[in-house]
Formats: C-alpha cells, sequence, structure tokens
C-alpha cells in the first residue's frame, strides 16, 4: 500500500509542477533581447516560490548560426584547396584530373572492341594477364569470358569473334 501512496505523491507533485511552468508560460513574455539569450538566472529549487520575472526556461544561444552554415554548405571545395595536403596515388590522381585525364581507368570500356585486322589492344606490364569479354554493344553483350592473353598472341572470343591483343 505504501507503494501506491508513494507513486500518487510523486505524480501530484509532477502536475504541480507542470501547473507551475504553465502559469509561467502564460504570464511571462518571451523576451528576446539579446541579453536574454543565455541562460544566467537560477532556477529555484521549490516550488513555492514563483516569480512571474524569471522564466525558468530561457533561450540559448545558437551553437552555429544559420547563416554560416549556409556559407559553408554554398562553398564547393576545388581540387586547389586538396592538392597541398594530398600525397602519394591520392595526389597523383588529383594532378591528372587537373590535367583531364583519369590515372586510373574506373569505367569500364564499352564495345565493341577490335576486329581481326585492328584487335583490341591490352596494356600490361607483364607478359601475359587476365582479360574479360562483356561482349559488343547493346544486343551483343553476353556474360563476361574469362581468358588468358599472352604477349603478342592475339585471342578471339568464342562467343562474339571480338579480338584482343
Amino acid at each position: 500500500k505504501r507503494e501506491k501512496k508513494g507513486r500518487g505523491t510523486m505524480w501530484r507533485r509532477a502536475a504541480s509542477r507542470l501547473h507551475t511552468l504553465a502559469l509561467l508560460k502564460q504570464s511571462a513574455p518571451i523576451q528576446r533581447s539579446s541579453g536574454d539569450l543565455c541562460c544566467n538566472r537560477p532556477l529555484s529549487s521549490s516550488s513555492s516560490s514563483v516569480h512571474s520575472s524569471a522564466a525558468p526556461f530561457n533561450r540559448t544561444v545558437a551553437l552555429f548560426a544559420e547563416h554560416d552554415a549556409d556559407k559553408s554548405l554554398k562553398e564547393e571545395k576545388t581540387v586547389e584547396d586538396v592538392l597541398p595536403i594530398a600525397t602519394g596515388l591520392e595526389r597523383e590522381e588529383i594532378e591528372a584530373e587537373l590535367q583531364g585525364k583519369q590515372r586510373f581507368e574506373t569505367d569500364p570500356p564499352r564495345g565493341p572492341f577490335g576486329t581481326k585486322e585492328a584487335p583490341a589492344i591490352v596494356q600490361s606490364y607483364f607478359d601475359k594477364r587476365i582479360v574479360g569479354c562483356p561482349g559488343g554493344a547493346d544486343d551483343e553483350e553476353h556474360d563476361v569470358v574469362w581468358f588468358w592473353l599472352e604477349k603478342d598472341k592475339p585471342y578471339e572470343c568464342p562467343i562474339c569473334s571480338q579480338y584482343f591483343q
């Protein structure tokens, strides 16, 4: 029975404090001067001492001004901004981009690639490498056929008859 009595007391206190806050909100107009933007007035701990001039919660100053956030979103970084801190492969990639080139050819090639007279040239540092043929353009596409391509030996795809060297 004590638990029920304790719970009722807790809810009465909470309701009393909410009622006090509602009265304060109705009686005290919100002041928007720069001096009232900080919380520099102490809250009283007793619910009986209510001051109509001091609101229990005051507005705080925003951490970031809205115009600064909009300004930073509108400013786009350029390659020149990043270049001084870039090193290694990242720097090479950025320098190539400035020259209008692509350091790493990440876009897959589009077919058709090569004929017997003019085979598609596949560059490699090694004498042998694995190459995949995805087929020709649009209607001539097929599943990728993987094969070993050796230096100075042309290879013909068994499905679409394209040549690679």
